[in-house]
């Protein structure tokens, strides 16, 4: 049976240990710290509550492992790079179970949660450069890559998405590899990368959705597009401060919808109102029922269909034990599946309305006086659409395509 002991990491010399998960290549378990237990932090408290004893991960139609420890691993891009190394290394990826796939990550993971011991991290403060980064990701997508560089398995193994993507740690111009503590003064950053079906201004086009969000009062981290010079030409990749590191190398616990719920949030199964009644009744704040709202009155209006159960979060501040809304990411637009949001409002998945939206915000107790000021926020901030990818440098088709899918409600 394969073990290993999962820590909270607080900063870089302050550890928790949570407890230990193991897996007998059938299923997963899991027993709590007795120590843990008596700080009273729940983690999970809806599908992994604090209690003593040990835990049979039962819900095998969810996934192998608890949606606590789900969200400590990548998906898509992650996998990949992390199957690449196992093949790389002799492995069948196929013969690897998730706590394999843990113990790889080891301390460099998204979140607050580690898993030890863990595998040795090659740290390195070389600078990098973002088109090679961009370029070998590109390769690897195509399955052109005779190699992968050791930087893009470093800093592109752990993110969530599909879409490739590199940790990154940022002072001024100079960029280092960012999946773990990072030096003085440098900053978290995720830096994303065009995929297979990505438009060449899928970077732009984030960007310019980040800016419009900001416009219409969305939460959301700081952003910034990364130009890169290469002849004549410039690319540019979007980047994002992280939610999950602040001041320095303070680690936040994160949890996603999905995996707080046990949700697959690759099927369209997740609505708008059970994500409010989630979010009151973790964070008990209004004022999070009001970001959610505003964020989606933005998914509707600005056609951002791909706003499934992983694409909403919350923290943990693990020093009061209170839960709060995490910033909105992963903005930009998408037709959805089947030219529906992944996340219908009251079960309208299509062509939600604006009496959607305020029927949704009168059961979740939100007055009408605080949605309308919201949807004029909204409006007015997509109307400013072909401005915003004007200064982030989108094609024209581009601009016009989003243009037209954009709806004031």
């Amino acid at each position: 049976m394969k073990r290993l002991i999962v820590k909270l990491k607080r900063s870089p010399d302050e550890f928790l240990t949570v407890g230990t998960i193991a897996d007998d290549d059938k299923r997963s378990f899991f027993e709590y710290d007795p120590a843990f237990i008596d700080t009273g932090l729940q983690l999970s408290p809806l599908k992994l509550p604090l209690g003593p004893g040990l835990r049979t991960h039962e819900d095998l139609s969810f996934g192998p492992l608890p949606g606590l420890f789900a969200d400590s691993l990548p998906d898509g891009w992650g996998l990949l790079l992390i199957d690449r190394v196992f093949r790389q290394e002799g492995f069948d990826p196929a013969t690897l179970s998730p706590i394999d796939r843990l113990a790889w990550l080891g301390t460099a993971t998204m979140g607050a949660l580690t898993y030890h011991p863990p595998r040795e991290l090659a740290h390195s403060d070389r600078q990098l450069h973002l088109y090679e980064l961009g370029k070998n990701a590109a390769d690897v997508l195509a399955g052109d890559a005779a190699e992968v560089l050791p930087e893009l398995i470093r800093a592109g193994g752990s993110p969530g998405g599909a879409r490739p993507k590199v940790l990154v740690g940022v002072q001024g111009d100079r960029i280092v590899s960012g999946e773990d503590d990072l030096p003085d003064d440098f900053e978290h950053w995720i830096v994303k990368f065009a995929g297979r079906a990505d438009a060449r201004d899928a970077g732009p086009a984030e960007y310019a959705y980040g800016c419009m969000a900001k416009a219409a009062g969305i939460d959301i981290p700081p952003i910034r597009l990364f130009e890169v010079r290469r002849g004549r030409s410039r690319l540019r990749y979007f980047g994002v401060r992280r939610f999950d590191r602040k001041n320095g190398n303070r680690r936040i616990h994160v949890h996603t919808f999905a995996n707080l719920l046990h949700i697959d949030f690759r099927l369209p199964q997740s609505d708008y109102a059970d994500l409010f009644k989630v979010t009151q009744s973790l964070t008990r704040n209004h004022g999070d029922a009001l970001r959610l709202f505003r964020l989606m009155v933005f998914n509707v209006a600005a056609h951002n269909r791909d706003d499934h159960a992983k694409n909403f979060a919350f923290m943990l501040d693990d020093r009061l034990g209170e839960w709060s809304l995490a910033p909105a990411y992963d903005l930009t637009f998408s037709p959805g599946p089947g030219g529906e949001h992944s996340t219908t409002l009251l079960g309208e998945g299509r062509q939600p309305t604006r009496e959607h939206c305020l029927k949704l915000a009168k059961e979740s107790g939100i007055r009408s006086r605080e949605a309308e000021p919201i949807f004029d926020a909204v409006n007015t901030a997509i109307t400013r659409w072909r401005e915003f990818a004007a200064d982030a440098h989108c094609t024209k088709k581009t601009t016009e395509q989003i243009a037209k899918a954009l709806r004031r409600i």
